[in-house]
């Protein structure tokens, strides 16, 4: 998946990057409007988070200028959480509004979201590994057709290496996305909820444990 970032602040831009990549995605991070309508013409990307507040154009000329070369999804991305300022984003053309700060898992659900709309999908499609079903967007988890209750971190964990599918998921970021960033005791809290996974799972191995990297998804 090939998420376009459109943030001229580095420091946030580079940590969102960091994010997003360590949720699966492949980022392109440009740091101005003219850079980003450059970027959609040369390679058009899965979806775009436009910051709105850019040095060289209003970001609402930057939002129109995309959706009139482009139907990729677009997320507004702001400080600016105004009524009025996101009725302005909605009508140039963006698809859905985020106001900074935000937690990673309300942008990936966004992001989701509005990927379903664009491909015209009612549900986003689950994700199995063996006989476990992960559905991502109704938050539910079925082994052998029957539902497993999860904590609510629990889940978020599955779903943070069921998005990557299979790929293997470093620990420091199954922190970051999981819990919002490092934290004391935070990597136990990690081992721990992995292990409690497993045990309602009642598979051990659909998690696995890649040493001294992290975990993956056994799909």
């Amino acid at each position: 998946m090939r998420a376009l970032l459109v943030e001229d602040d580095e420091v946030a831009g580079d940590a969102l990057r960091r994010a997003l990549v360590g949720a699966g995605f492949r980022v392109r991070h440009v740091t101005s409007g003219a850079a980003a309508l450059a970027a959609v013409a040369e390679d058009e990307p899965d979806v775009v988070l436009l910051d709105m507040g850019l040095p060289d154009r209003d970001g609402l000329g930057v939002c129109r200028g995309i959706r009139e070369a482009s139907r990729v999804p677009i997320i507004a991305v702001t400080g600016r959480g105004a009524v009025e300022a996101r009725v302005s984003g909605l009508r140039s053309g963006a698809d859905d509004y985020i106001v900074k700060p935000f937690l990673l898992d309300e942008l990936l659900a966004r992001i989701d979201a509005v990927l379903r709309r664009s491909r015209g999908l009612g549900v986003a499609p689950a994700v199995r590994a063996g006989d476990v079903e992960i559905d991502l967007a109704r938050r539910e988890v079925l082994v052998d057709g029957e539902s497993v209750a999860l904590a609510r971190k629990e889940f978020d964990l599955l779903a943070a290496l069921a998005r990557r599918e299979g790929a293997v998921v470093d620990r420091a970021a199954l922190v970051d996305e999981v819990w919002g960033g490092p934290g004391p005791g935070l990597e136990r809290t990690l081992e721990a909820h992995v292990a409690s996974l497993r045990a309602k799972l009642g598979r051990p191995r659909a998690v696995r444990t890649v040493r001294g990297v992290g975990y993956r998804l056994d799909v």
